[in-house]
């Protein structure tokens, strides 16, 4: 198949699959196509949202029409790395064997992942980066594809632990979920108060999922692009000569190489949803700000006047 076909074959299999969505979400379109987008990069993905927008809700329906095994950690302060890892075992005939955690399935959802210590936390970040976890010694591959979704509440802060920005930066996206519209919000009330049951299909088998994957990557793109998307990361950084005033005055730390890499990738993945052969400089600017959002640190000047790391970005691109 021609890769133009293949391609093709993407927006249908994507607009399939975000049907499948919305029979259960009402609304919050940029929310699930932020998430297909970074399923086909192969990123992971925080959502950050008060209580009650049903974040948990959409994650299990993703993997329901996804078809992948799935899982869920509840993070809780006395939870341990085991946990999530797995830990070794005496068996019957006094032998270890190696009894594998939640982090083996191809859909892990990390539910309120800032409520748990940095230790447990970072039991994440091998297996987020490669793909494996070491346990006992041995190391472990994580079956392709492999996808984290962390769901995070930005309000209570009583007992969380903040992500260290090492963490923060494995997350390829920062998805802000929104209150729903007054009329989205009637339709969710109608659609979970009464005796309906809707079943999500499967749409995607997991063969399709990494044909698509790898598909992504072979999408060519041009200097132009990839010179846009690493002169908008080095605006980010204060001090650097590239950056403005504002950055100077508002920002702590800028993104690092890894924000350059996920703004081509996401750029790359929006594209072909909307039926593209190669991203533009408006594909990098629709991820721009999920990508960049938990990268910069603002600094105390900034949080003191109410200047938001979405403004600087904003005035950025």
């Amino acid at each position: 198949m021609s890769e133009a076909k293949s391609i093709d074959l993407f927006v249908q299999k994507q607009l399939e699959l975000r049907a499948e969505v919305a029979k259960v979400i009402i609304g919050q379109e940029e929310v699930v196509e932020l998430l297909v987008n970074a399923l086909f990069s192969k990123g992971h993905a925080l959502l950050v949202g008060v209580p009650g927008l049903a974040k948990t809700l959409l994650i299990n329906t993703v993997s329901d029409a996804l078809g992948l095994t799935f899982k869920r950690i509840q993070f809780t302060p006395d939870l341990m790395p085991s946990d999530i890892v797995g830990s070794e075992v005496l068996g019957e005939n006094r032998e270890f064997r190696f009894i594998k955690g939640p982090i083996f399935a191809n859909i892990v959802l990390a539910d309120e992942i800032n409520r748990t210590p940095p230790k447990t936390q970072s039991a994440l970040l091998e297996a987020m980066q490669e793909k494996s976890v070491t346990a006992a010694g041995h190391r472990y591959e994580l079956d392709a594809p492999f996808f984290v979704l962390a769901t995070q509440n930005p309000i209570e802060q009583e007992g969380t632990y903040p992500l260290p920005e090492a963490q923060l930066d494995r997350f390829m996206y920062n998805i802000w979920v929104d209150y729903p519209s007054y009329e989205e919000e009637v339709d969710v009330v109608k659609g979970t108060t009464g005796g309906q049951n809707v079943k999500v299909n499967a749409v995607l088998k997991k063969e399709e999922i990494i044909f698509f994957q790898d598909l992504i990557r072979k999408i060519p793109v041009s200097d132009n692009v990839v010179e846009y998307a690493v002169g908008l990361v080095s605006k980010t950084r204060p001090g650097r000569g590239r950056s403005p005033e504002m950055i100077d005055k508002y920002v702590s730390w800028g993104a690092g190489p890894r924000a350059s890499q996920y703004l081509i990738l996401g750029a790359k993945t929006h594209a072909a949803m909307q039926g593209k052969y190669s991203p533009d400089i408006k594909d990098v600017q629709a991820v721009a700000t999920s990508v960049l959002r938990h990268r910069l640190v603002r600094n105390y000047k900034a949080e003191a006047e109410g200047y938001t790391i979405e403004r600087i970005i904003s005035e950025i691109l």
